[in-house]
């Protein structure tokens, strides 16, 4: 009988080894066999390593072989887009249009019972999310970072990209989000893991007089400009923490209805590695004031007579 034709079982996992009766327990995988791996990580792990020992004969069990320059065309199918900035058209999308009033109904439901019903509030509420949504697209396209999350951090490390760190974004989010007076709601800034080499930033968007974590925290880092949203008090704890003094800092410069154009960058990285604010004149000689500068520039072209580009 040929091969595609055999029954198929995982006997040498990077488990250890299965036996007959576990073999026949194993949940049966549509195009692999019985395996002890979801049928995705098992294509994966086909696709990554084609001559790990994962199937010997036998009679439980069946599996076509697995196309995997398919697989590997899906994958890269699914992964590219991702890795650039969205475009302009994407906060309009029916996807991220229903995403926008989400979120706005979930920052409704931070106010007090009486506050959500006004049109004042829910107004609020849904600039905030329109502008979250828009804002980290455009802070995507600014920086034009060429992949997301920890894969840009090790290109902007390595001296190969300027902009994209999660601080990047959340002094970024942060500058957009105070572009008008609020009335009901106020924008914080969060900690994940906090001085370890797994640190992350973000913002969030709590009630007016409410603490952390009664909060919507927005990751604009993550999928490149593709919003993250997560509720505050559903995460852990032990690993994130409010942030005041950074939001102080911040505030201090982007009060609430400043005129700073989108382009702005607070903090920028000098010839010697380090980061300083951009008033001081060591970091007004760097590479990276000048591109801000560009772009502050490009700006007053591409949307004139308006701060944003969005």
């Amino acid at each position: 009988m040929e091969k595609h034709n055999q029954l198929f079982c995982i006997r040498n996992s990077p488990f250890g080894a299965i036996s007959d009766a576990e073999c026949g327990a194993l949940p049966l995988h549509p195009r692999r066999g019985r395996t002890p791996f979801t049928p995705f990580f098992s294509d994966v792990l086909a696709f990554f390593m084609p001559h790990l020992p994962l199937a010997t004969p036998h009679p439980a069990c069946y599996t076509p072989p697995v196309n995997r320059t398919a697989l590997s065309l899906l994958l890269v199918a699914l992964l590219l887009p991702a890795c650039y900035p969205p475009p302009p058209s994407y906060p309009a999308t029916p996807f991220v249009s229903q995403r926008r009033a989400t979120l706005a109904d979930h920052l409704l439901e931070l106010l007090p019972e009486p506050a959500r019903t006004q049109a004042r509030a829910q107004e609020e509420a849904q600039w905030l999310s329109d502008t979250a949504y828009k804002a980290s697209a455009a802070i995507a396209r600014i920086n034009d970072s060429n992949f997301p999350g920890w894969a840009g951090n090790a290109l902007i490390n390595a001296r190969l990209q300027d902009r994209g760190l999660c601080w990047h974004y959340q002094h970024d989010m942060y500058r957009e989000l105070r572009r008008r007076k609020l009335e009901f709601f106020r924008i914080g800034c969060c900690v994940r893991d906090q001085s370890k080499a797994s640190e992350h930033n973000c913002v969030y968007i709590a009630a007016k007089d409410a603490e952390w974590p009664q909060a919507w925290v927005l990751d604009a880092w993550m999928w490149n400009g593709r919003l993250k949203v997560d509720r505050a008090t559903e995460l852990d704890p032990d690993d994130w923490a409010d942030l005041p003094s950074i939001c102080w800092r911040l505030s201090q410069v982007y009060t609430e209805e400043h005129q700073y154009p989108v382009e702005h960058w607070y903090s920028l990285r000098c010839s010697n590695g380090k980061y300083g604010e951009f008033w001081d004149a060591y970091t007004r000689r760097s590479s990276q004031y000048r591109r801000m500068y560009e772009n502050i520039e490009e700006g007053k072209k591409s949307h004139p007579g308006s701060l944003i580009n969005y």
